[in-house]
Formats: C-alpha cells, sequence, structure tokens
C-alpha cells in the first residue's frame, strides 16, 4: 500500500475525524475552514465505526475502533496526526472470561468528565460498558452496568445489540447516562456500581398496542446534552408519524424528545419536524437551546421526498426551521447515521455530516449555507470534529 497523506495541525485549527466502511480519514483546516487538507486512509479496508480526540493533560491523541474482518473490533491510537498507530498485541477491550459475552463491536469512544483527565469510556456490541484509568493503557469492564438485572432482555435493534452513547455529566463525576439499542437510557449516580432506568414517556412503537411505553426496551438512537445545562437531554428516538389515527391524519411524533431532570421523564418536541425518525441529534456548543436533527423516512432511512436538510430548533424543540441551502434539492436518497452529524466549537459554529453514499457536508453558520467537502469516500459511519 502506499503511504497515505498525513495532515499538520497548528493552534485553533479545526479536525474532522471520519470513520467509514473502508478506513478512517483526516481532514484540517484553519479557523475560517475554507481550505481542508485530506489525511488518510488509515486502516484501508477495515470498517471504522467510533473515532475520538483526547486533548485533556496535554495529550494530543486520536482513537479509533478498528473492524477487522479477520481479528475482530480493537483500540487503536495516534499521538502524531495519524502519522503512527498503536497496534496491541492483544485486543485491549474484551469481556473477563467469567461472563457469557464476547466482544462483536466497539460502537463509542467518549473522554470521561473533566474532573477525570485520565478516564475513558467504550460502549460497544453486545451492550456494554468498559472503562480506563490510565488513559486507555488498561480496559475493565463496568460490572455494575453488565450484572443489571434487565440485560438478558434486551434485544438488538436494527444495527444490534449496541451501547451507542456514553455521556458523562459535566457538574458530577459520578453521574453518567448512556443509551442502548434497544435497552433504553440508564443512569448512574455513583459512578457505575448501579443504573436505573431512564424511559418515562419514550415509545416503542414496534411493540403491540397497550404496551409501547414499556419500562425499558426502546431503540433509543442518541442522546446529547450541554454543560451549560445538565439537568437537561435531548433524544432521537426510534420514531415515525406512527399509524394513522383516523379521518384526523397522524399520531404526533414521539421521536423526538427533551427531558429537563436528567431523564427521569422525557416529553415530545417533534411537533413542526417532517418526520421524527432520524438518527443523530447534536446540540450548538456555546447554546443549549439550540438542537439539530436529521430527519429520515422510516421506512426507508432516507430523506424525505429524496430532499436533504438538516433541521434546528433555537428554543429546545418549540419549533424548528428546514436548513438546506446548497444541499441537493431532489433525488438523494442517502442515510445519516447516529455518530455521522456534528457541529465544532469555533465563535461562528460550522456543523458536519457524512452520508451512507459518501459524501461529507459543512453547514456554514450553524448550518446556514452547506457545501460538500468531499463527494466519493466510502459510505461513512461516523464524523467527530474537534478545534486544537
Amino acid at each position: 500500500m502506499p503511504e497515505p497523506n498525513h495532515v499538520k495541525a497548528n493552534a485553533g485549527d479545526a479536525l474532522l475525524l471520519i470513520g467509514t466502511m473502508k478506513g478512517a480519514f483526516v481532514m484540517r483546516a484553519d479557523a475560517s475552514r475554507d481550505e481542508w487538507e485530506v489525511g488518510g486512509p488509515y486502516f484501508p479496508g477495515r470498517a471504522i465505526y467510533a473515532l475520538a480526540y483526547d486533548s485533556r493533560n496535554g495529550r494530543n491523541r486520536f482513537w479509533a475502533a478498528v473492524n477487522s474482518p479477520h481479528w475482530g473490533s480493537y483500540l487503536s491510537s495516534s499521538n502524531d496526526l495519524g502519522k503512527s498507530w498503536s497496534e496491541p498485541e492483544a485486543y485491549n477491550i474484551k469481556f473477563p472470561e467469567d461472563t457469557d459475552s464476547a466482544l462483536k463491536q466497539i460502537w463509542q469512544i467518549t473522554p470521561g468528565n473533566g474532573q477525570e483527565p485520565d478516564t475513558l469510556y467504550c460502549g460497544v456490541e453486545p451492550a456494554a460498558l468498559f472503562r480506563s484509568d490510565d488513559a486507555g493503557e488498561t480496559w475493565s469492564l463496568v460490572k455494575g452496568l453488565h450484572d443489571h438485572p434487565h440485560r438478558p432482555q434486551w434485544q438488538p435493534g436494527g444495527g444490534g445489540l449496541c451501547l451507542h452513547t456514553i455521556l458523562p455529566d459535566p457538574s458530577d463525576a459520578k453521574r453518567m447516562h448512556i443509551a442502548i439499542s434497544t435497552g433504553g437510557v440508564y443512569r448512574t449516580d455513583d459512578g457505575g456500581q448501579s443504573w436505573d432506568v431512564r424511559n418515562a414517556g419514550v415509545r416503542a412503537q414496534f411493540l403491540p398496542p397497550g404496551q409501547q411505553y414499556p419500562e425499558f426496551g426502546q431503540c433509543v438512537h442518541k442522546i446529547a446534552g450541554h454543560q451549560d445545562a445538565p439537568g437537561r437531554l435531548y433524544m432521537q428516538n426510534h420514531g415515525g408519524w406512527g399509524e394513522w389515527d383516523g379521518p384526523g391524519g397522524r399520531r404526533p411524533g414521539i421521536g423526538v424528545l427533551r427531558s429537563d431532570d436528567h431523564g427521569k421523564t422525557w416529553r415530545s418536541i417533534a411537533k413542526g419536524l417532517p418526520s421524527d425518525f432520524g438518527f443523530p441529534i447534536v446540540v450548538h456548543p456555546h447554546d443549549a437551546d439550540t438542537v439539530y436533527v436529521v430527519p429520515l423516512v422510516p421506512e426507508t432511512r432516507t430523506c424525505p421526498g429524496g430532499t436533504p436538510a438538516v433541521w434546528r430548533s433555537e428554543n429546545g424543540g418549540g419549533s424548528w426551521q428546514k436548513l438546506a441551502r446548497g444541499l441537493p434539492k431532489k433525488e438523494s436518497y442517502f442515510t445519516v447515521l447516529r455518530d455521522a452529524l456534528d457541529v465544532d466549537e469555533l465563535s461562528s459554529p460550522a456543523l458536519y455530516f457524512g452520508t451512507t453514499t459518501g459524501q461529507l457536508w459543512i453547514g456554514r453558520d450553524g448550518g446556514e449555507k452547506w457545501e460538500c467537502l468531499f463527494d466519493s469516500l466510502p459510505p461513512i459511519h461516523c464524523v467527530k470534529v474537534a478545534v486544537v
């Protein structure tokens, strides 16, 4: 294989980490985000489902969840913007021998709370949480979640039985929310020793009538929060406008929700969206009231009418606006997956999303104007953005 391209970064630059079905890419631009350099592909031919950037304690480290068709899933890291990557001699994420589980895939890599500068978390399939307290040198299974009495009853969603979202609480190092497909949302307040279910008000419309609000078992697609509003959470659930409700049309949407009590209760904020089905949901870095989703047609997982758009609420879900300037106006039938939408933290943030047809888009000024940065990548699983 020829040597891949590599990027160089200066303080204040924006970095995009892109995980695809056939490797990882790194893109770099200065704060103007006008011209982008491309590094990679790294791990060519391997599926990359999760990426992360860790700048704590003076680190400048990338993490990648590498999925080899021959050797399975493992974690690799780079301290030089992708020029070199670690190749562990043994799998660094694995279930203990005394469990009944075997690792299938790593779905999420998340740095810990700011009070835990050397702590990292991984969410995996089958649904479980792993923790490292030495910056990724060693990992241990969070037994409090693995031994939860609900675990034997969790069922795989369309993408598998995966723990795909990890949200450390910015105000409390012992509190964390996680989301499982299909298990729902769980919260710990004691550093992972015990976990409480947090699904009140979240509908599982794929269950029979009369059973659609179970204690757990919802197919939650993603949850997101904001450091300035630690009690508030946003959710993209497995929605869809649901069955016809007689001559009055369809039932109200139940796929985009909000909680203001750390997930204890949830309420729908889907009114005004063309569909409440989708996968990603992200929050503006400087405004806890501004949230973004990508509505999709539930049956096909494609853009409604073939016209893609990101939708934004600037009042916490009270109303929604369509952001589509520069995006295709017809015949675009792609999917944006749960980790393929992100937003940078610059003073005028830009949004980024990748598609299952290999396009990478930037939405400048908070999504007001869209431009295609790359139109021929492999199918994109995740897009993560960081500022050096």
